[in-house]
């Protein structure tokens, strides 16, 4: 009698159990995304210049070891400087990304939070992207993009700029 019943929740439990694991390492993943935009536009926002060819890709880099132990190979790592016009106009000043060529492009127009647009100002934009695929896709969901940014302001200064 037990052994049948044990037939009959063996499935359920390990459907539950399997479906918990793959939450949960998604939940994680996720936390790192965040922790990755956040720390990425907090170590550019301390700088009042930044040199293109040594210092962001060192930045950059970086940023890839805060998604340890996850593979950095899955994610996209984006840092702009966003520049506000004296009419409100929010553009972007210039952009880096790891890997390169994802960085969004110089002199488009954004969209920033009412609360962030001050006109004359400037604002670092972090972004991390993660395609995330379930180790054990079970139930057949296929991958998710997660996705994480964050404004900040520059520390030492007005503005940051890029040198080369």
């Amino acid at each position: 009698m037990s052994a049948v019943e044990f037939a009959l929740v063996l499935p359920v439990m390990a459907l539950i159990y399997l479906g918990s694991f793959q939450l949960t390492q998604a939940i994680a993943i996720d936390r790192q995304v965040a922790l990755t935009a956040s720390t990425i536009t907090n170590v550019v926002s301390q700088y009042t210049t930044i040199s293109a060819s040594q210092q962001m890709p060192d930045i950059l880099d970086a940023s890839a070891q805060v998604l340890t132990p996850y593979s950095s190979s899955n994610a996209t790592v984006v840092v702009s400087g966003i520049s506000i016009s004296a009419a409100g106009v929010a553009t972007i000043a210039w952009s880096r990304s790891l890997p390169s060529g994802a960085a969004r492009t110089v002199g488009a127009t954004v969209t920033i939070p009412a609360a962030l647009n001050t006109p004359g100002g400037f604002l670092v934009f972090g972004e991390t992207t993660y395609v995330y695929t379930p180790m054990l896709d079970y139930l057949h969901l296929g991958t998710f993009n997660l996705y994480s940014s964050l404004y900040m302001l520059p520390r030492a200064s007005t503005t940051i700029n890029l040198a080369t």
